[in-house]
């Protein structure tokens, strides 16, 4: 069956896939708000309805700002366009929203973005094996599994020292009221990067959908309302907020200040810029976690609860795997039901 959606001729699975992939957009901004918010929340610098105002206008600003070199790289640069249909990424995509959704849930800080890829991947190598994958995009994700949070990390002590040597001879109390300040302005950043980076995800996946369907060719650029429609709904997303992930992630791993909060903000918000200018997908929660650590590594390791990072690091190892799992499992299902 075929239906008319915004002026485009296109069938009934495909939409269902399209509605499907806001849902995921929106548990993106809705999981990620930790990442935009936990440290200013923490410090007390917002409150959380000010916190997720101000991180939600910052995702949708970065429409005006960014390329989409990450939408290319999803929806183009992880596996072989001629084995994508509309099951392949429907699995792949509910595969990737179990899990998603699941981790936001139970407070679990786990990448998004590692989520989508893992069920894009699984359900490739399902339907085509391991050659049907893209090993230049899948190596670069995989890199930067490693890289974000030890750049984060290491950014932001080197942040952290430069700050604290700058700051010195100030007292205390100036130094927390600036750095209020400032750090008002970090999680701003901190939210244009992410929505520089993660919003893209889902228009990459949107713009597979409509290759699949021929509503516009491989070489084609997405249409304008699946960037707008993207931006919009992680905003909302981010709105509402991941409240127990913002917990774990402000507030359990190590104890923030507005200096050490404005330090996490800065680093990792630097470091998802440089990834979404190459085209890289990559973890906002792994890029802010390994700067938060960072900070309070500074003070002290001790600083730092290693065993609430330490679950952290599990859920990250176990995100492509079990995503991987889930679109599986979810694609052999639709063939036995002939939903190919």
């Amino acid at each position: 069956m075929i239906l008319s959606f915004l002026g485009i001729h296109i069938p009934v699975m495909a939409l269902l896939i399209i509605v499907l992939a806001y849902i995921f957009d929106f548990y993106n901004g809705m999981h990620d708000a930790a990442n935009s918010i936990a440290t200013v929340v923490a410090t007390k610098v917002l409150t959380p309805l000010q916190a997720v105002t101000w991180a939600a206008c910052f995702n949708f600003a970065a429409l005006f700002l960014f390329g989409l070199g990450v939408a290319a790289t999803i929806g183009k640069g992880l596996i072989d366009i001629s084995i994508i249909d509309n099951t392949v990424i429907l699995a792949a995509l509910i595969g990737a929203i179990l899990v998603e959704a699941g981790s936001t849930h139970m407070g679990i800080p786990l990448s998004v973005s590692h989520c989508l890829i893992g069920g894009l991947g699984g359900v490739a190598i399902m339907k085509a094996g391991f050659g049907a994958l893209k090993a230049s995009g899948f190596l670069k994700v995989i890199a930067f599994i490693f890289l974000s949070p030890v750049i984060g990390y290491i950014i932001a002590g080197l942040f952290s020292v430069i700050t604290i040597w700058l700051v010195k001879d100030m007292a205390p109390r100036k130094v927390d009221r600036y750095f209020r300040r400032l750090q008002i302005l970090s999680a701003g950043m901190y939210s244009l990067s992410h929505g520089s980076n993660d919003a893209q995800k889902t228009i990459g996946l949107i713009t597979m959908v409509l290759i699949a369907n021929n509503v516009i060719t491989p070489a084609g650029h997405p249409p304008y309302w699946v960037e707008v429609t993207s931006y919009s709904i992680i905003g909302l997303g981010t709105m509402l907020g991941g409240w127990k992930v913002i917990k774990t992630l402000g507030m359990r791993m190590t104890k923030l200040t507005p200096f050490g909060g404005f330090s996490a903000e800065s680093s990792a918000s630097l470091t998802i810029f440089i990834a979404s200018f190459l085209g890289i997908p990559v973890s906002t929660t792994q890029t802010i976690s390994g700067a938060i650590a960072g900070v309070g590594a500074v003070k002290s390791t001790r600083a730092v609860r290693w065993k609430v990072a330490r679950n952290i690091i599990w859920a990250w190892i176990l995100t492509i795997p079990l995503s991987a799992t889930f679109g599986m499992i979810t694609y052999q299902i639709m063939l036995w039901l002939k939903l190919d």
